[in-house]
C-alpha cells in the first residue's frame, strides 16, 4: 500500500516537459553571469550574455508549443528568469557602467527599469488568460516586451563598445539616465509594439532568401557584434510609430464593425416592434 503511494507521488514526468525549463533555466544562468562580468568590469561579456538569455529565451516558448510541452509550471519559471535577466541584470549592468556617475539618481532610473520589466511581465501574464481579446490583437505586444526592452535599453553600451567610442564620462550620465527612464516607460506603458510569435512559416520561394539573411547576420554578429546590436536597436525602436499606426487602423475597423452589427441589431428590433417606430 505504501509502495502504491509512493508511485503515485512521484510520477514520470515527459521529457518534452523538461527540455523547455531545461533552456529557461540557461537563459537564467546567462542572466546571472551578466551580472557577474559586469561586477567584474567585463561589459563586453556581459552584453553579449544578456543577448544570449534573449535568444535563449526566444527559444523556450517555441520549444515548448512545438514539442507540446507548455504547463503552468513553465510559465511561472519564465516570468521569474525574465524579471532576473532583463529586468535585474541590465539595471545593474547600466548602473556598474555609468549610471553610478550620479548614485542617487543613476540607481533611481535602475529601480525604474526593474520595476517596469516586473509590472510589464505581471500584465503579460494576465492577458494572456484574457478570452476576450480580439484574435488579431496576437500581432502585437502591449508595452515593449521584456527581452526587447533589455536589449534596447543597452543601447549607449553598444555604442560605447563599438566603432562610435561613445565615451564614457560624467557629461552623458543625465542624458543616459533619461533613456533608461524612456525605455522603462515604454515597457510599462500601452504602446503597441509589432509581435514575432506568429512567425513560424516561411514560404517556399524565400526560403533560400532567408536562410542567406540569417547565415549573414550571424556572421556579422561574430564580427561586428556591438555595431549589428546598434543596428538592430535602431531598427527597433523605428517600427514602433508602424506599430502603433497598425494598432490603430486595427481598432478602427473593430469599432467601425461593432457599429455596423450594433446599427442592424436596432434595425431587426424595431421591425419586430412596429410601436417602437416614430
Amino acid at each position: 500500500m505504501g509502495t502504491a503511494r509512493r508511485r503515485r507521488r512521484f510520477h514520470a514526468v515527459p521529457v518534452r516537459f523538461i527540455i523547455p525549463n531545461l533552456v529557461t533555466l540557461l537563459a537564467l544562468c546567462m542572466g546571472l553571469t551578466a551580472i557577474r562580468f559586469a561586477v567584474e568590469g567585463m561589459f563586453d561579456i556581459a552584453v553579449l550574455a544578456v543577448v544570449a538569455a534573449a535568444v535563449l529565451d526566444g527559444l523556450d516558448g517555441r520549444l515548448a508549443r512545438a514539442l507540446r510541452g507548455t504547463s503552468r509550471f513553465g510559465a511561472e519559471l519564465d516570468s521569474l528568469a525574465d524579471f532576473v535577466d532583463f529586468g535585474v541584470a541590465p539595471a545593474l549592468i547600466l548602473y556598474l557602467w555609468s549610471l553610478q556617475g550620479i548614485k542617487s539618481l543613476g540607481w533611481f532610473a535602475a529601480l525604474v527599469f526593474a520595476m517596469a520589466c516586473a509590472l510589464r511581465l505581471a500584465r503579460f501574464n494576465v492577458m494572456s488568460d484574457d478570452p476576450d481579446r480580439p484574435p488579431w490583437q496576437v500581432n502585437f505586444f502591449t508595452g515593449m516586451p521584456a527581452p526587447a526592452g533589455a536589449i534596447v535599453a543597452l543601447l549607449p553600451l553598444y555604442l560605447h563598445l563599438s566603432i562610435v567610442a561613445l565615451p564614457n564620462n560624467r557629461v552623458l550620465v543625465p542624458f543616459e539616465i533619461g533613456y533608461v527612464l524612456f525605455i522603462a516607460f515604454l515597457m510599462a506603458s500601452r504602446i503597441p509594439h509589432f509581435s514575432g510569435k506568429k512567425i513560424g512559416r516561411v514560404p517556399r520561394e524565400y526560403v533560400i532568401f532567408v536562410l542567406a539573411g540569417v547565415a549573414m547576420l550571424a556572421l556579422l554578429l561574430v564580427i561586428f557584434p556591438m555595431e549589428i546590436m546598434v543596428a538592430l536597436t535602431l531598427t527597433y525602436l523605428a517600427t514602433i510609430p508602424l506599430a502603433m499606426r497598425r494598432f490603430k487602423s486595427f481598432e478602427a475597423r473593430d469599432a467601425a464593425a461593432r457599429a455596423l452589427i450594433e446599427t442592424s441589431d436596432s434595425k431587426v428590433v424595431r421591425m419586430e416592434n412596429p410601436s417602437l417606430q416614430g
